[in-house]
Order: C-alpha cells, then sequence, then structure tokens
C-alpha cells in the first residue's frame, strides 16, 4: 500500500481485534480526512506476562479475569486466533471506507513499529490497548517506548470490551 498524496496514514498497533466501536473510534479521529492504517497486532505474549495482566485485571476489579488469565493462548498458540483477529479488524476498516493492511507481529514489536513508520512515511502511531496500570507506571507500556523510537507523534487510546 503507497500513501497517496491526501491520504492520512496511521500505524495502529492493537493487542486484540477491533470492536466495532473501536473502529468507529480511529476512522473518526481525523473528521473526512482520508486515512490509510496500517494494523500491527501482538499476539499475547509468553506465561511470563500472565503476572502482569493478572495485576492489571486486579486494579481495574475484574477479578474473574485476573483468575481466568492463564486460560488464554500463549505465545505460539496464540498465533492463529491473531491471525484471524488481524484480518477481521483490517476488513472492518476497509468496511468503514478505510484502505488498511496489516501483520501479526511477534518478535521486537517495536522495531517493526518504527521500520514501518520510516517505509511507509506514516503520519502518526495509534496505540489502541486496554490500560496496563503497572506497564504505564513505568513507562514500559508500548505508548510510552515508541514515543521514544519513531519520530512521529504518539496517540494513546483505550480499546473497548467486547
Amino acid at each position: 500500500m503507497q500513501k497517496g498524496p491526501d491520504v492520512f496514514t496511521s500505524v495502529l498497533m492493537i493487542e486484540k481485534p477491533l470492536t466495532p466501536e473501536d473502529v468507529d473510534f480511529v476512522t473518526t479521529l481525523h473528521g473526512e480526512e482520508a486515512v490509510s492504517f496500517i494494523v500491527l497486532l501482538q499476539p499475547r505474549g509468553d506465561q511470563a506476562d500472565v503476572l502482569l495482566r493478572a495485576i492489571d485485571d486486579v486494579a481495574l476489579g475484574e477479578l474473574k479475569d485476573a483468575v481466568h488469565e492463564g486460560e488464554e493462548p500463549e505465545g505460539g498458540e496464540a498465533r492463529e486466533p491473531a491471525e484471524r483477529g488481524l484480518e477481521l479488524s483490517v476488513a472492518a476498516l476497509r468496511a468503514a471506507g478505510c484502505r488498511a493492511e496489516g501483520e501479526v507481529v511477534e518478535a521486537h514489536p517495536l522495531d517493526r513499529l518504527t521500520a514501518l513508520v520510516a517505509e511507509k512515511g506514516a503520519d502518526e502511531v495509534i496505540v489502541l490497548t486496554a490500560p496496563h496500570y503497572v506497564e504505564e507506571f513505568f513507562h514500559r507500556d508500548w505508548a510510552s517506548r515508541a514515543r521514544h523510537k519513531v519520530g512521529v507523534p504518539v496517540l494513546k487510546l483505550f480499546a473497548h470490551s467486547e
């Protein structure tokens, strides 16, 4: 996908498929301006991330989610669901009238993000995730780390629940 002269290009980092509310939210951020999205979806990490996600669930008052945190596919098992989620997300953005393409990124997502911003001449990065209080507190979340790497504005938004 090449950037056209009047197309605003956003790299959209997500960790789960977009909900209809998410699609509406990101596609209306720039009013009537034509927007092109490059979607990066990172599947759930490995077991080391389970504790951080459980702490986030507790902080959000989602005790039931904290208890079931280990039941979701992790690592390599998460690849296939991530690919399906990416396909649905890209299709939803296209159905909303935007250009969209995407890829699943398992290793070094911030390095891939930085490369894509340069390759595609992206105008901004949108990080759309659930709240991650522990990572955010220590500025280890995607948005905080991306702000120091990509050279374009980074907007952090919270994803809607399913």
